[in-house]
């Protein structure tokens, strides 16, 4: 009698507890009871997890010596494993995904982000070369892609590649939040921003809130480069203090951030975002979650955004540089917490009846077998 499928996901960029990768669809699939390994990163963290076989490869400090030794290295390792599926989730791995397939085997790129937009607003690349280097991206990815499986963590990636099978990035669904009744003590005017801090995510706006809206603070658990920080604190100007972070140089785990939520009676979740191609098209994964702890969302007015929020009826959109419509935004959920509350209400809703990672998992495990079938 055969034995239990065996399935390979490899990052060499993400942080080995990701969400998605580790929390979601590794668990997932050793629930579901396929045998797992997971090529990543070496972190003390992975020792207290063991529904996955870790296989620990090396961090290395410069981005190049993390492409070709890192990639070496994983595709060594998972060559060494011989399994029935393999996953990898950076694009630097996909000469390695090409490698690993054989005619007895599946090999899936599980597509985070739309890389060729991300390229075109890459800081570290001079202007003239980002048309360059994402024109031989795109030229890449269909040369190795051709042989594998398509996994799109966003809806509009199917209008990039034509094909591939949605598994979207919903949050697991948390029972404690749901049960989690904000009603019981006053709304605190206190904003929360979880995930990572950069600039194309709104931090400078973020940082400005303070003087905005003199009652408010904002606090950011995620991690932010020290230089951010400083900046963000200069942006402050006088209200500086009013900014709090939890992740300055480090990552801050998930079951730290979702302990977050519990912390205080938030007044909102936030993602004020500037206007990038590489964003206004995503449905943020922290929509859903400040919608699971029943957080109303204040974020920008994008209209994939917009229509969200107005299906959902779970916040406020703001045009990201008008000073009035922040404020305008904060005082009316600050004078109105029966309406702060229905909208949070909404959200806990919209995630329980259609916007979870159970339904996502559900889809993941029958496309996986279907595909070893």
């Amino acid at each position: 009698m055969a034995g239990p499928k065996r399935v390979v996901h490899m990052t060499t960029v993400h942080h080995p507890t990701d969400p998605r990768i580790f929390h979601k669809q590794c668990r997932s699939l050793a629930d579901a009871g396929f045998d797992v390994y997971y090529i990543a990163k070496d972190d003390p963290l992975m020792d207290d997890f063991d529904f996955v076989h870790h296989i620990p490869i090396k961090k290395y400090k410069s981005r190049l010596g993390r492409m070709i030794f890192g990639s070496f290295r994983a595709f060594r390792e998972a060559r060494k494993l011989k399994a029935d599926l393999y996953v990898f989730h950076d694009p630097e791995l996909m000469l390695v995904g090409a490698l690993l397939k054989r005619k007895d085997n599946v090999v899936i790129y599980d597509i985070h982000e739309d890389y060729v937009t991300s390229i075109l607003q890459k800081d570290y690349l001079p202007k003239f070369l980002r048309k360059i280097v994402a024109k031989f991206y795109s030229w890449i990815e269909k040369l190795l892609l051709r042989r594998m499986e398509l996994s799109l963590a966003e809806k509009y990636y199917y209008d990039i590649y034509n094909r591939g099978e949605l598994i979207l990035n919903y949050p697991i669904m948390n029972e404690e939040y749901l049960a989690h009744e904000r009603k019981n003590k006053p709304i605190e005017a206190k904003l929360l921003y979880t995930g990572n801090v950069t600039e194309d995510r709104g931090a400078l706006i973020h940082a400005g809130i303070p003087m905005v809206n003199k009652d408010v603070s904002v606090h950011f658990v995620g991690r932010c480069s020290k230089a951010l920080s400083e900046k963000m604190f200069a942006r402050a100007d006088g209200e500086s203090e009013r900014l709090h972070f939890q992740g300055i140089e480090r990552f801050v785990e998930k079951s730290d951030i979702d302990q977050k939520y519990f912390e205080r009676n938030w007044l909102a979740g936030i993602a004020l975002f500037p206007p990038t191609e590489h964003y206004m098209k995503k449905e943020l994964t922290k929509f859903f979650e400040y919608m699971n702890a029943g957080l109303p969302i204040i974020c920008s007015n994008f209209p994939v955004w917009e229509s969200f929020i107005n299906k959902y009826q779970c916040g406020i959109v703001v045009d990201p540089y008008s000073a009035e419509e922040i404020n305008a935004a904060l005082s009316f959920l600050l004078d109105n917490p029966d309406e702060a509350y229905k909208m949070g209400d909404n959200g806990k809703k919209a995630v329980k009846e259609e916007l979870s990672w159970q339904e996502e998992e559900r889809k993941l495990i029958k496309w996986y077998n279907e595909l070893l079938r």
